[in-house]
């Protein structure tokens, strides 16, 4: 049997040594062949067997020259299987800034160095698309990016492609962290005399019921997916089981929610239970007034003509109200954080917690939607009164 490493000669004159090895078939059946050029026999046999061994541990990284756009795109595209349109846009925008300045790179040829370097520009340079001049991105809007990259690379990993996830454990600089939170304004949820002024000062509002279902932990998404078949008035119980959102803010998707915990049912607390009851009875009072103009959608977040309302739409009627009631704006997303937390600071179990809004860790929804302030521990301070010999409480 020929010896299967050759001698050939350069046409400088220098003398190298070369030999073929197998490293198995890619994804499409086809033969992989890598060819092995050194200045020694005994490299050569080294080189070998390290990638036969490779190859039966099933450990072996065959070069390529993908560069890591190309591989983004690839992870996105098998995202899809997972995640709906709406999550895959989001993924892509958080990714434009590694596009952009990473993506030339081949993905074997990246760097820790490389990514590290990344996130501190991202943190010093970044701009939000559409931001106003000067405006730099969020620190956590830093984290979301390195997220979706950890998870392409990961997934890199998975296929043999990279040996490593090199982007694992940067993280933007502690540094950076505290001068972000000390510089970043950030809008705080409603407190609970806030959410109570609302509530009261919209209570003849025709969008009552739909806004208390804001007000009771349910996304903006949710509340405009709601449909009538979707609550049983007898029992007090609301089913979610579907979303209507939007794409760019211009093109309205109607889904299933967006987890298989998304899915619930809740108990109707006694003040929506009555504003919803209030509502049918008046959409029927406008369907019979408009007769054949009114649209039967069966939606409960509809306008005068049953034309269902998106989340666009909800969120500016919402605005207007807080405006006329003299409020601070705040997102309808954040009363979620008001009620979650209320529900949190009432006693309620974080099993329930979670379940409540919809997710199946306890941890992930106690960590981002219940923030504690200083007023909330002012049970806390009058407890300590007990060392001070007095009741302090007169003066609070």
């Amino acid at each position: 049997m020929p010896d299967p490493i050759k001698k050939i000669t350069l046409r400088n004159g220098k003398v190298r040594w070369r030999a073929v090895v197998d490293a198995g078939h890619d994804e499409n059946g086809k033969r992989i062949q890598l060819t092995i050029t050194k200045d020694t026999q005994t490299e050569v046999k080294n080189e070998r067997a390290r990638i036969q061994a490779g190859r039966a541990a099933g450990t072996l990284i065959v070069p390529n020259k993908i560069t890591l756009a190309e591989w983004l795109d690839q992870w996105l595209e098998y995202k899809r299987r997972d995640v709906e349109e709406t999550t895959i846009r989001t993924y892509r925008m958080a990714l434009v800034h590694v596009y952009d300045k990473l993506g030339h790179i081949r993905l074997q040829e990246l760097t820790e160095d490389d990514v590290r370097e990344f996130v501190d520009d991202l943190v010093a340079n970044g701009r939000r698309k559409g931001g106003k001049p000067g405006t730099r991105l969020a620190v956590s809007t830093v984290e979301e990016v390195l997220t979706r990259l950890r998870g392409a690379l990961s997934r890199a990993v998975v296929r043999r492609l990279v040996a490593v996830n090199v982007a694992e454990q940067v993280r933007p600089s502690l540094a950076d962290k505290k001068t972000d939170k000390r510089e970043r304004q950030r809008a705080k949820p409603w407190t609970m005399a806030e959410v109570q002024t609302f509530i009261r000062g919209i209570h003849e509002d025709r969008l009552y019921a739909p806004l208390l279902l804001s007000l009771m932990g349910l996304r903006p998404a949710e509340v405009c997916g709601t449909r009538w078949t979707d609550i049983d008035l007898e029992e007090g119980l609301l089913a979610i089981a579907q979303t209507r959102t939007m794409i760019g803010n211009q093109r309205v998707v109607q889904k299933d929610t967006k987890t298989a915990s998304g899915e619930r049912m809740l108990p109707l607390p006694r003040g929506p239970w009555e504003a919803l009851r209030a509502l049918q009875g008046r959409q029927a009072q406008e369907r019979e007034r408009a007769g054949e103009a009114y649209t039967d959608s069966g939606f409960v977040a509809v306008d005068e003509l049953g034309v269902p309302l998106n989340t666009r739409q909800l969120r500016e009627y919402a605005y207007a109200l807080m405006v006329s009631l003299e409020l601070r704006r705040v997102r309808l997303y954040d009363a979620r954080h008001s009620v979650l937390k209320a529900l949190a600071l009432s006693g309620v179990p974080d099993v329930i917690l979670a379940a409540w809004a919809g997710h199946t860790n306890a941890a992930f929804t106690k960590r981002k939607y219940v923030s504690i302030e200083a007023e909330d521990m002012r049970d806390a301070a009058a407890a300590l009164d007990v060392f001070h010999g007095g009741d302090q409480k007169a003066l609070v």
